[in-house]
């Protein structure tokens, strides 16, 4: 009941003409940052994050958030209309909807899209909404040993449940915990890794390294593989939804799957594209049509925007109750909370009760009102793809520049920003993941602050992380995360391999 009061208030803050305006504002920018090729949620709240730096952090918030509901709504424009994934998460869902537009349903297979990421997000939010308090609850136990754990699991979690080479993630990881220590020492005020270079004693900021990594990486991948748009047009009129909304109550049984993988794989690290293709393949496996889909099947659609659009929403709950961002989006959201004086963490529904639960609020009312934008004003976005790329690549070179500049009014940062682009562009080209790189520069400092406060309070002592049953568990399941790679081999090798039942009939070539 607390929570239900708490929620009011925080629709009573959401409602007021300026943050709503906001709202509006962001599922609209959201949208079109979705649409547009060589952009995403994550890059676009890190390059408007700069807009918001002269509002009151709940209103900053509400507008960044919505940017990021509008984004995850854009991706599935462009997925359905011209086959391109505007964003990582999308790709599953080009399989069924691009066939679809193909076969003069495009405005069918919108309409099920959207509708799906509406009732994925809303499942997520209902979740985050009664959840979120009680781990915040539990969390104020928590003292520097039991903190550490907690960033020490985030960061093995990366490594046991990530998709790609565990190299590579540590790799990555290590190269955001070296560019997190650089600057001034928290603990004892030395200077560390400047090379005497005075430009360096603030470190690495932030906000430029993300906008450079994902805005200006990006753009210089896109440009190198010459993006040439073709596709379907597209109109959804009130018939057309009204008759897929008529269908999708048929699929209730794969929506409420979805919407538990994507929450799972939201508070976990996972992240919304392997929730979306895990949905998708366990919706071909058990489905009466499975064996339709990637032939043009709603079902096909349904199930990988359901799961993204809840895990894309659940990565809010450990941001917000732990201060641990559980998507590369939540991430840069982490950074903007901190910029904005606010610690994410389980004093922050103690003290900004205002802030999280307008938050909260805005998470139901932005993803209504994203739902409404998109279904009336997908021809308007669909056109802007006419335009060529070589006109919309240099707009957006130009505000990551200015976004840039504007954190320290120092054309150095712009110099920092181009070659975390290049970073960017070389970690996608070798196949590296950028989001353990971003977590470690953002959670870094903290990490570091935790382990040496629990040095301080042990002596020296390593035993501090097995010293109580909490702290014991969290450690001993991190470890077990960062080594799992290596115990899911032996696991390999030690199980007898599968007998070939067909191989004495199958030819030999």
């Amino acid at each position: 009941m607390e929570e239900l009061n708490a929620l009011f208030q925080g629709f009573a803050v959401v409602m007021t003409p300026m943050n709503f305006l906001l709202m509006v504002v962001g599922i609209v920018l959201g949208v079109l940052i979705g649409v547009l090729p060589g952009l995403g949620g994550a890059n676009g709240v890190a390059i408007l994050l700069p807009l918001t730096f002269s509002m009151n952090p709940t209103s900053a918030i509400i507008m960044l958030s919505c940017i990021y509901w509008g984004a995850l709504f854009g991706g599935a424009i462009t997925s359905v209309l011209f086959n391109i994934p505007g964003e990582p998460w999308s790709v599953a869902t080009t399989f069924d909807g691009y066939p679809m537009a193909q076969q003069g349903r495009a405005g069918e297979a919108l309409t099920g899209a959207f509708t799906s990421s509406f009732v994925g997000a809303f499942v997520a939010v209902v979740m985050i909404t009664f959840m979120a308090p009680l781990v915040a609850k539990f969390a104020l136990k928590f003292g520097p040993p039991e903190f550490f754990s907690v960033y020490l699991l985030t960061f093995c979690s990366f490594v046991g449940m990530g998709k790609g080479s565990p190299f590579k993630i540590l790799a990555s990881m290590t190269i955001g915990f070296a560019l997190a220590s650089v600057g001034m020492d928290t603990v004892t005020g030395q200077l560390r890794l400047t090379f005497g270079f005075h430009e360096l004693m603030r470190g690495f900021d932030f906000l430029i390294a993300v906008i450079g990594l994902f805005g200006i990486g990006e753009i210089l991948l896109s440009m190198e593989e010459g993006l040439a748009f073709s596709g379907k047009s597209a109109k959804i009129d009130p018939k057309v939804v009204w008759q897929t909304w008529k269908k999708l109550p048929a699929y209730w049984a794969t929506s409420i799957r979805a919407s538990l993988i994507g929450i799972w794989m939201g508070i976990t690290p996972g992240g919304a594209t392997p929730a979306s293709f895990m949905s998708y393949g366990i919706a071909k496996k058990l489905s009466k049509t499975g064996s339709k889909f990637g032939t043009g099947e709603l079902e096909g659609v349904v199930a990988p925007e359901t799961a993204a659009h809840a895990a894309g929403t659940a990565a809010l709950l450990p941001m917000l109750a732990l201060g641990i961002p559980g998507s590369p989006t939540a991430a840069v959201l982490l950074g903007g909370l901190l910029i904005w004086g606010l610690q994410p963490g389980p004093l922050l529904f103690v003290e900004q009760k205002d802030f999280v639960w307008g938050l909260i609020a805005s998470m139901y009312l932005g993803n209504l009102v994203g739902l409404m934008v998109v279904l009336t004003t997908v021809p308007l976005f669909a056109s802007i793809l006419r335009i060529p790329f070589s006109i919309i690549a240099p707009v957006i070179i130009v505000i990551c520049a200015i976004g840039a500049y504007t954190v320290h009014n120092a054309m150095l940062d712009i110099w920092f920003m181009l070659l975390f682009g290049v970073i960017g562009y070389m970690f996608k080209k070798l196949d590296y993941p950028l989001a353990p790189l971003v977590l470690a520069l953002v959670l870094g400092d903290k990490a570091e602050d935790s382990f040496r406060q629990a040095m301080l309070v042990s002596q020296g002592e390593m035993s501090i992380m097995f010293s109580n049953p909490l702290v014991g568990s969290i450690t001993t399941l991190a470890l077990v995360l960062l080594l799992w790679p290596l115990i899911s081999k032996l696991i390999a090798l030690v199980k007898p391999p599968k007998q070939d039942e067909f191989a004495a009939e199958r030819p030999v070539d």
